[in-house]
């Protein structure tokens, strides 16, 4: 199966993320390639290494050519190879993005990747074609090693013992259900389209984040619309964003944003959620006051958040 990349937009960077990596050997996978893959991410739930007999037995592939099966993988940056008292297998990202790309292809959700949108610590954003020439956007969890510690700390579903990959999938389906709920309700993120492992497809994000802003014709306004959202989200869908900045409030160009990046959303019932939803109105309110002059009191917009009050007072 073929996933080209959308004609003029290829872009390799000198340092090729795992997606990028799965884009281009996924045209080169056999369908016993990728039996072999989920092979892999089945055993990974018993071994950290998956034995190389295991895989040959579950994938149906005669123990004489499962090496040089293996060895092919494993040289297309697909696999993590081990030998000690067994020789074993694990995937990387580019392993889980080749089973998650193959399931959304399968899905009718995406057939060709363009440019990236945007990379970060915690994720990777692609542009995308679906099969109906929808430009989308497909989102990589990509939650590490190092930062076991800190993501169990902060984020309350993840288990004690949750693999790194695992730890995405749990964070692509935790967003993916909070934009489900706040987007039937009119709140303004991207729409959800469909989830698979650790990706989501989700409507297109054109804009910048508000950080890039360094000035607005109309601040206040669009403050105002922030904080509407925010209260809608809290009153209308019971979701607070948790973790909301001037770094993932997108502004378009029409002036309208959208509020993206929500795997660290808690439901209203959470014990701490209104001081959750002070700190992200407060980290916007603060922002808008250093950037662009704004002087509002926090106080009230909070309350305005809360529903508290009607109006806000600039």
């Amino acid at each position: 199966m073929f996933i080209p990349y959308i004609t003029g937009k290829r872009i390799i960077p000198l340092c090729m993320s795992s997606a990028d990596i799965a884009v281009q050997v996924f045209r080169k996978l056999e369908m016993e390639d990728l039996k072999v893959l989920q092979v892999i991410e089945t055993g990974m739930k018993k071994h950290e290494f998956v034995p190389q007999g295991q895989i040959a037995r579950y994938a149906n592939i005669p123990p004489e050519k499962i090496g040089r099966d293996m060895s092919r993988i494993d040289k297309m940056g697909l696999i993590y190879r081990w030998q000690g008292a067994y020789v074993g297998y694990t995937l990387n990202y580019a392993g889980y993005d080749c089973l998650a790309i193959n399931a959304l292809v399968k899905a009718g959700a995406i057939k060709a990747f363009g440019k990236p949108l945007g990379v970060g610590k915690e994720a990777d954003v692609y542009d995308a074609l679906s099969p109906q020439g929808r430009r989308v956007a497909v989102k990589f969890h990509r939650l590490g090693r190092i930062s076991f510690r800190q993501t169990r700390r902060k984020r309350g579903y993840m288990h004690n013992h949750a693999g790194w990959l695992f730890q995405s999938r749990l964070a692509a389906e935790k967003e993916f259900q909070a934009l489900t709920i706040v987007h039937k309700l009119g709140v303004a993120v991207p729409e959800p389209i469909v989830q698979n492992r650790h990706t989501i497809v989700m409507g297109m994000i054109e804009g910048a984040e508000l950080s890039k802003w360094k000035k607005l014709q109309e601040p206040t306004e669009v403050l105002r619309e922030i904080l509407g959202n925010i209260k809608k989200a809290y009153l209308e869908a019971k979701v607070i964003h948790a973790d909301l900045s001037e770094y993932n409030i997108i502004l378009k160009s029409d002036m309208h944003v959208l509020i993206i990046d929500w795997p660290q959303s808690v439901a209203v019932t959470h014990p701490n959620a209104v001081d959750l939803l002070t700190r992200d109105v407060k980290n916007v309110v603060d922002f808008f006051g250093r950037r662009f002059r704004l002087k509002i009191n926090v106080e009230n917009a909070v309350s305005f958040a809360l529903g508290k009050v009607e109006t806000l007072k600039f």
